[in-house]
């Protein structure tokens, strides 16, 4: 297919697909070799994730950078995976022997794992996938501002835990996870832990913010570096004290990864003979804070519970005791 027809008709679907689009497709001057797929978060357009994936394609790659618009990004999510679905289903089948990647900030990360857990015959034509401070584990903001799920705007989204299927994904497609770190557990935004995920490959940028993470030199740096060479998704880390416990209350109703910036503050309720030990702190509203330490007293997991879901952290801990 020459180059030309290529844009012809790639321009045909701008119309076809009828969303508000400021920078949707950006095209090589020569006959397209990748498809980027690149998308940005809340409260956001697709400039900055535009101008990102321009700095980052390599020669020959078509961008497509679909813009969901600043007010749409605070209401539902089921509309935006749909675009997205939609978007690079009509890509997908129209150029079926071109390989893809993926770079997705926040909540445009949530998104795609979504489109790709119902997509696994997509799996094998991509070559990579890098999210951008996606709180995939469930963001600790969105369950402050929705406490009681009552399903208040965006929050209700992304205040779910969607690490069981990210990971399916992960363990297939070669995945770089990039978290920003300006409180000593979050970029402001996104707390550190919500953005980790088994099989991936995980950088954090120390002083770099949220919405810094759209354009800081540093993620760009991470990013070439992960693509520079072939790679391969990584095996699932091997089972000591510290992981299995963070699984163990993982699996709590209700519990959302937090920050570890008021670990300081926590106290030992139960330690372990390998050093590993068990600390909690409740702040002055009454939510109920866990931590786990390894044997050096640093922290490897922070999470919380709203007030609706106390008693089942306090029965996982109870159990626990028990045991001991």
């Amino acid at each position: 297919m020459s180059h030309l027809r290529q844009v012809s008709e790639l321009m045909g679907y701008l119309g076809k697909l009828g969303s508000p689009i400021e920078e949707k497709y950006v095209f090589s001057s020569r006959p397209i070799k990748l498809l980027l797929f690149s998308q940005h978060g809340m409260t956001d357009n697709n400039r900055a994730m535009g101008l990102l994936a321009r700095k980052l394609a390599p020669p020959q790659s078509c961008i497509i950078a679909p813009n969901l618009g600043l007010i749409d990004t605070h209401l539902n999510i089921e509309p935006l995976i749909c675009y997205v679905e939609r978007t690079a289903a009509q890509i997908l089948e129209q150029y079926r022997d071109l390989p893809a990647r993926i770079i997705a900030s926040s909540l445009g990360g949530v998104i795609w794992i979504e489109v790709l857990s119902v997509h696994p015959e997509w799996w094998q034509r991509f070559e990579s996938l890098v999210l951008l401070g996606s709180p995939l584990g469930g963001a600790d903001l969105a369950r402050i501002i929705d406490p009681f799920s009552w399903g208040i705007g965006m929050a209700k989204h992304l205040g779910k835990n969607r690490r069981a299927i990210a990971e399916q994904i992960t363990a297939a497609i070669p995945t770089l996870v990039v978290a920003g770190n300006i409180t000593g557990g979050g970029d402001g935004t996104v707390s550190i832990e919500s953005t980790k995920l088994k099989h991936a490959h995980f950088v954090c940028l120390e002083g770099v913010t949220h919405p810094e993470l759209r354009t800081h030199p540093a993620v760009i740096k991470a990013i070439q570096e992960f693509w520079s060479s072939p790679r391969q998704v990584l095996p699932a880390p091997k089972k000591d004290s510290v992981s299995i416990l963070i699984e163990y209350f993982r699996d709590v109703p209700g519990i959302t990864d937090a920050s570890a910036r008021d670990f300081p503050a926590a106290k030992t309720i139960m330690s372990f003979p390998d050093g590993t030990s068990i600390r909690t702190w409740t702040n002055l509203v009454g939510v109920k804070h866990v931590f786990i330490a390894n044997k050096y007293g640093e922290c490897e997991y922070a999470a919380f519970v709203g007030w609706i879901h106390s008693a089942y952290l306090q029965k996982a801990i109870d159990a626990l005791i028990s045991l001991s």
